[in-house]
């Protein structure tokens, strides 16, 4: 009996051990890297429309947060970003509309509506403030998944910080919880092994030497 006790024991141990790491790894994630409190454009982060083209949970929730951020005057414009990853309609379009919908006026709204990705959601919206020339974003989306975003806008040179949305109030707890998980597991992959190869991320910004 005692010969089975032990392997279950250690592991036990190995487990709790291993969840400690993935969320402490997961929690120490940076959320800024800036202490601006303006910016330039605000960036809400796209996620699937439902089937029939209305917002999703999380896509009404992010939006509805860079609508409160914009009107209180955070920033003069608002990207949202995300092409048809994974039905017909365009995240960003379908954002965009609930963003005028909300009061926020057209020609302050930009579609990047490319993105099939997190990676792409940063890259292509950085092309966007390229152009403009501007340098600065506060960065929206759903609590878990900034972590993630984080660790990708650490690649670029930008000034960011993170906000969250609220979680959609049809949301469970456990739903919410299992959301956590499948991204605190995903974020210490990464912090591991890194990005895989990708033409749309560059090397971390903190790894770029100055030159004079």
């Amino acid at each position: 009996m005692h010969s089975v006790k032990k392997p279950l024991t250690i592991l036990l141990g190995v487990l709790i051990v291993t969840i400690a790491a993935t969320l402490f790894a997961y929690q120490a994630i940076p959320t800024h890297d800036t202490n601006l409190t303006h910016f330039d454009t605000i960036i809400v982060l796209g996620t699937p429309a439902n089937p029939d083209g209305t917002p999703s949970p999380e896509q009404r929730e992010r939006t509805l947060e860079g609508v409160r951020e914009f009107k209180a005057g955070i920033a003069p414009h608002l990207i949202l970003t995300g092409g048809p990853a994974h039905n017909q309609f365009v995240e960003a379009h379908v954002m965009a509309s609930l963003a005028i919908a909300q009061g926020v006026p057209a020609e302050a709204v930009i579609e990047e509506d490319q993105a099939q990705n997190t990676i792409q959601n940063i890259f292509y919206s950085q092309r966007i403030m390229a152009t403009h020339q501007w340098t600065s974003a506060e960065v929206i989306s759903s609590p878990s998944h900034l972590p993630r975003t984080a660790l990708i806008l650490e690649h670029y040179q930008l000034a960011w910080r993170t906000v969250p949305a609220p979680w959609p109030p049809e949301y469970r707890f456990w739903q919410r919880a299992a959301h956590f998980c499948v991204e605190a597991q995903y974020c210490l992959k990464l912090k591991v092994f890194g990005f895989p190869a990708t033409p749309f991320l560059p090397q971390p910004a903190s790894s770029i030497l100055p030159t004079h």
